[in-house]
């Protein structure tokens, strides 16, 4: 099982944990990030492009000239997708792009996920992650104190308000809950800080 050390809000070592070998030591496999991320990216689009064809276009019915002796082709309205004005042919139409890749496609990417932020030294885990007021300027310097200026995916539990609140107006991190883990922002950020409940939380969800 790997180990990690363990830090408090100054990066002061207060001991250590071992992180479970599924979710955190797992292979990293790459096929897996591109066939969840593509689908979840796909997810996001608005797929409201949409253009109006022949019945949709408005336009008067009736015959635009006799049938025959006009040297003409024959046609029956001006809203045929030949006039200009007329519908569009094969346009697009509003649709969805979303797919769900299957639940073990899912979870063994976020290990993978996981497991290469480990394996490359991007993983901080913290004893708690208890601020003493929603003050953005105050998360900034503990992010400072714990190395993670760059971008980082701050994880502890949904009740953590203070943290919650106060990462908002942090352009380059973000906070999420355990429960609202994905990969696509998993590997957006350089670096991920987790607190050790979120740890468990973690493994009881990707352990299965």
């Amino acid at each position: 099982m790997p180990k990690v050390k363990v830090y408090n809000l100054k990066r002061e070592d207060v001991g250590e944990i071992e992180l479970s070998e599924k979710v955190f030591g797992a292979e990293v496999n790459e096929a897996l990030f591109y066939e969840v991320l593509k689908a979840q990216l796909a997810s996001r689009r608005a797929g409201t492009a949409a253009v109006k064809n022949r019945a949709s276009v408005a336009g008067t019915g009736r015959k635009i000239y006799k049938q025959k002796k006009t040297g003409n082709a024959r046609h029956g309205a001006r809203t045929a997708p030949i006039f200009v004005g007329g519908g569009v042919a094969h346009g697009p139409k509003v649709r969805s792009y979303a797919y769900r890749p299957p639940r073990k496609m899912r979870l063994g990417a976020m290990r993978s996920a996981f497991s290469m932020k480990v394996k490359e030294g991007r993983l901080t885990v913290v004893d708690n992650f208890e601020l003493e007021a929603i003050k953005t300027k105050e998360l900034a310097k503990v992010l400072e104190a714990l190395e993670v200026t760059s971008g980082s995916l701050l994880i502890d539990a949904s009740d953590n308000d203070k943290l919650r609140l106060s990462a908002r107006n942090l352009a380059s991190h973000q906070y999420l809950p355990p429960e609202g883990l994905n990969l696509y922002d998993l590997l957006r950020h350089d670096h991920i800080v987790l607190t050790k409940k979120a740890v468990e939380a973690i493994e009881a969800r990707l352990a299965d």
